[in-house]
């Protein structure tokens, strides 16, 4: 079965324990947005060696291999993401749903449907 997926709410709540273990350390110095900005593409990085030189076909495989290791790094990738835009003050939620609007205008569905091609190529 499918993990829920993770609600406003618990996002705030999950906020909390991240600045709270984050103060405790006195690691709040180093979270500037250009620190956090290269972490997140650092982890990011580190997701993606766990696929390199993978051939397609061996993917399902892989990933059930590795399934700790991509769930590891992709929550480095979404706590570095959840830092940054509360450094910001970014509403991800809000910032997210004003882009899949953008996105339902560049790739309409009529034309979009199927192909991999940039909105400027549709």
């Amino acid at each position: 079965m499918d993990k829920p997926v993770t609600t406003a709410h618990a996002r705030s709540e999950l906020m909390q324990l991240l600045l709270v273990f984050r103060d405790e350390r006195e690691w709040g110095q180093f979270h500037t947005p250009k620190n956090l900005a290269i972490a997140l593409v650092a982890e990011a990085s580190e997701l993606l060696s766990l696929f390199q030189w993978t051939k397609d076909a061996e993917l399902d495989e892989r990933c059930r291999e590795k399934r700790t290791e991509i769930e590891q790094e992709i929550a480095d990738i979404y706590i570095y993401l959840l830092f940054l835009a509360n450094e910001l003050g970014i509403d991800l939620d809000e910032v997210a749903a004003e882009k899949m609007k953008l996105n339902a205008e560049h790739y309409p569905a009529n034309k979009a449907k199927g192909n991999a091609r940039k909105y400027t190529e549709l």
